[in-house]
């Protein structure tokens, strides 16, 4: 199947589905990376602040005067970067509480179930091979994968990070964009960059000018792609 879920790109996700994880969830109980309650990767109140815009109207205004920057169609996200879901995300980022993402991803689901124009693929907003390195997994991957299982498309890394860059919270919003000038490239491996004719739904942690996905959705389209679409959990302003 053309458009089948790449086995060989599931890392810690799939792992997480296999008895090893779960076996690792018995002996190490999930704490709530959102208030560090013991019992749920997210419990119900911080998962609550994961779903504020869920079922908000599409295209609510972005605050940015001219909307989604071009060539993105649309651009939706689930939560304010604050409270909870930050702390939810530096989890998945920087601690390795990769038993959020699971959460995260139904909410992107979800709000792409109530907001999405379109889209038939999912793809990641890749870190670099040498943040890959240092995590041992990449966060918007395994967001990317349980957006994907919920929404039932398949899913493929089909954009690579082809240098380093600053993180874009360092920077002031002038510099970002320039921060992330060519900074993406199809994925070296020809099995998972079929994205032509395909409306890529591009998926991240978090976005604040939209200039990463721009950049990594100037790729996917000359690439081939259809159209492109931004999803991330939170924005910062």
């Amino acid at each position: 199947m053309a458009l089948a879920i790449i086995g060989g790109m599931a890392s810690a996700a799939a792992l997480l589905g296999r008895p090893v994880g779960r076996l690792l969830d018995l002996a190490l109980p999930a704490v709530c990376a959102g208030c560090g309650r013991e019992g749920d990767a997210l419990c119900g109140r911080c998962r609550g602040a994961a779903w504020v815009r869920v079922d908000l109207p599409p295209g609510t205004a972005l605050g940015l005067a001219e909307g989604p920057p071009a060539p993105l169609v649309q651009l939706e996200w689930c939560s304010p970067f604050v409270g909870p879901v930050r702390r939810a995300l530096h989890g998945l980022k920087y601690a390795g509480e990769q038993r959020v993402a699971p959460v995260l991803g139904q909410a992107l689901a979800a709000r792409w179930r109530a907001a999405g124009a379109g889209g038939d693929l999912v793809v990641p907003v890749p870190v670099h091979a040498a943040r890959l390195r240092e995590r041992g997994y990449d966060q918007a991957a395994l967001l990317a994968a349980a957006a994907a299982r919920e929404l039932h498309l398949p899913w493929r890394e089909a954009v690579a990070r082809t240098r380093a860059t600053t993180p874009q919270y360092r920077l002031d919003r002038g510099r970002r964009a320039l921060n992330m000038e060519g900074a993406f490239g199809p994925a070296p491996d020809p099995a998972v960059r079929e994205v032509a004719g395909h409306w890529v739904i591009l998926v991240d942690d978090v976005i604040t000018t939209g200039a990463t996905m721009r950049e990594a959705a100037e790729v996917l389209l000359a690439m081939g792609a259809a159209a492109v679409s931004g999803l991330a959990v939170a924005r910062e302003r």
